[in-house]
């Protein structure tokens, strides 16, 4: 996925929304900005298929040699499917941030949008914003 066509939270999770059917679903995963500040990555627990989540509550926990940093659910709905295989790629996951290193993907709730969140010019500044 190219950075530019997604959407970001300002806790940096990034998202990309696709049509399944009737259903949205959107992929989240973390922003190469989130982890080049994480560094090196020793472990990750990933969310709970069936969770029910709203904007900013807790998705799961990603532990750098620095700290824990919590992950944040981007969206309202329902945690529908995992990436099994990342807990055991920590060391490549900042090669791929936008494709392979995906955590989750989301089933939105009917009604639920993404107008909190921002486009890619937006989290940069917003990023850049932080940094100062």
């Amino acid at each position: 996925m190219e950075p530019e066509a997604l959407q970001y939270a300002k806790s940096h999770e990034w998202v990309a929304l696709a049509q399944d059917g009737d259903d949205r679903i959107v992929t989240v995963g973390l922003s190469a900005f989130a982890l080049e500040t994480l560094t090196d990555l020793v472990f990750m627990d990933l969310p709970d298929v069936g969770l029910e989540v709203s904007p900013e509550d807790h998705l799961c926990d990603v532990e750098s040699v620095k700290a824990v940093s919590e992950v944040y659910s981007p969206v309202a709905g329902v945690v529908v499917e995992v990436n099994e295989a990342l807990p055991d790629q920590l060391e490549t996951i900042g090669d791929d941030p936008y494709g392979a290193s995906w955590i989750c993907k989301i089933r939105l709730n009917d009604g639920a949008d993404l107008d909190g969140l921002l486009d890619h010019a937006a989290y940069l500044k917003a990023c850049a914003d932080d940094a100062h």
